[in-house]
């Protein structure tokens, strides 16, 4: 799906700054936010059990303003705004071969760099079959099972961040990003992968999302819904996001996710039969059941609010095998 108008985005931008007061700041974010809930359009044929369980969420997680002003997100159009955009949301691929993909496109995009030529980013939208994976620098006192028996693969990677489990159900985005196009900021770069997933969250479900003080990723209370991990080579970014829509949260229990010990781990799923089950509603249990309804409608979001904040022209493109 292709963002909403890049012009509209660069006066709504340029408005805000021009706010005299909190208060201005804080009507303008209200109206965006009313524009973008009401141009999106619900698709899925079971309309008005969305609606009741949108609206259900809504009471429960009370929608509130996500424009993070202390993570602005960028001062002007990227220098090349084409993203190519491999969709494979609904495809389970082994974690060897994304990894070896993007490595691929890493080493293309910085041969590309160094003959001044044209850098397109990319984006890649996939699943992975049951894996456990491991940053850099992590430890396998995180673990609660000998990694040798382990069910699953346990893969080392040089990614950021400390254990997590990726399995079916669960979106996957990897962004190659050159940001040398964006901003040359980490901290900024990570806040703005935040706000892609908060927005969908928001924008498409009704669920309240938010950042944790001295954490990555996204959560909804005392639950992690979006774990974060990025590598950056010569400021091009690679790894990415993970969001728990409808995957198994059992694997879970068998390691210490991203390294903390206090924390739950949940999904849109997991929220979304909450909401049911505390308003005993038998009738409308098609979106909270119907995993490809989920998967679909969370892929469409999270590529519209990515072609958003990274203000970037999606190009669809397909496999290419070429690189493997």
């Amino acid at each position: 799906m292709m963002a909403l108008s890049m012009r509209g985005h660069s006066v709504f931008i340029s408005d805000v700054r021009n706010c005299q007061n909190t208060e201005q700041e804080s009507l303008r974010i209200d109206k965006k936010l009313g524009n973008i809930r009401t141009k999106f359009k619900i698709d899925m044929c079971n309309r008005d059990s969305y609606a009741f369980l949108s609206t259900r969420c809504q009471a429960r997680f009370p929608l509130v303003k996500t424009f993070n002003q202390n993570a602005p997100l960028g001062n002007a159009l990227p220098l090349s705004n084409r993203c190519e955009y491999i969709d494979l949301h609904n495809v389970l691929v082994p974690y060897g071969e994304a990894w070896a993909l993007q490595k691929a496109i890493v080493k293309e995009k910085k041969y590309l760099i160094e003959r001044n030529e044209e850098c397109p980013d990319t984006l890649i939208m996939l699943q992975h079959p049951p894996v456990y994976t491991l940053g850099t620098g992590s430890s396998e006192e995180f673990l609660k099972f000998n990694w040798k028996d382990s069910l699953h693969d346990v893969i080392r990677t040089e990614r950021g961040g400390e254990v997590t489990y990726h399995g079916p159900g669960q979106l996957v985005m990897y962004p190659i990003i050159n940001l040398r196009n964006h901003n040359k900021d980490l901290h900024w770069y990570l806040r703005a992968l935040e706000e892609v997933v908060i927005r969908a969250l928001f924008s498409t479900f009704s669920i309240e999302a938010s950042r944790l003080k001295g954490f990555t990723g996204v959560w909804v209370g005392n639950q992690k819904l979006s774990a974060i991990g990025i590598r950056v080579s010569q400021w091009i970014a690679y790894h990415g996001l993970a969001l728990n829509v409808s995957v198994d949260l059992t694997p879970f229990q068998q390691i210490v996710p991203c390294g903390i010990r206090d924390r739950e781990v949940g999904s849109i799923k997991q929220l979304l039969g909450e909401v049911q089950a505390s308003h005993h509603e038998s009738n409308v249990d098609q979106l909270g059941t119907d995993d490809s309804v989920l998967i679909d409608m969370a892929q469409k979001s999270l590529v519209q609010e990515f072609s958003e904040v990274f203000q970037l022209k999606l190009e669809q493109v397909s496999w290419p095998a070429s690189y493997l």
